[in-house]
C-alpha cells in the first residue's frame, strides 16, 4: 500500500500581494487555496499541487517564485504581469 504525505506549501507573500492587488484594481474578491506538496513514502517520487485561486468563477493557478500564472490547467502559461487582462 502506498503512504502519500501532504504537506501544506504556504503561498509566499510577494506573489500574495500581486494577486491581493490586481484583485483590488479589479474589484474581485479572490479565493485563495494553498498548493501541497505530496510525497510518496519510502521512494523518491514527490508532486507539487499548484495555488489555487477562483476569481470570477475562473481557476487561476501559481507557483511560488515563479513570473507566469496559469488558467484552468497546466497547459499554457501566462507572464503574471498580463494577470490583470485575464481577470477582465
Amino acid at each position: 500500500m502506498l503512504n502519500i504525505i501532504k504537506k501544506e506549501i504556504n503561498m509566499s507573500k510577494e506573489l500574495l500581494s500581486k494577486i491581493e492587488w490586481t484583485c483590488k484594481m479589479k474589484k474581485v474578491k479572490p479565493r485563495i487555496y494553498n498548493g501541497t506538496l505530496r510525497i510518496i513514502k519510502h521512494t523518491n517520487l514527490a508532486y507539487v499541487e499548484p495555488h489555487r485561486v477562483i476569481i470570477k468563477d475562473k481557476l487561476y493557478l501559481f507557483f511560488n517564485e515563479q513570473n507566469y500564472f496559469y488558467i484552468g490547467n497546466l497547459r499554457k502559461k501566462y507572464p503574471l504581469s498580463k494577470l490583470q487582462e485575464y481577470i477582465s
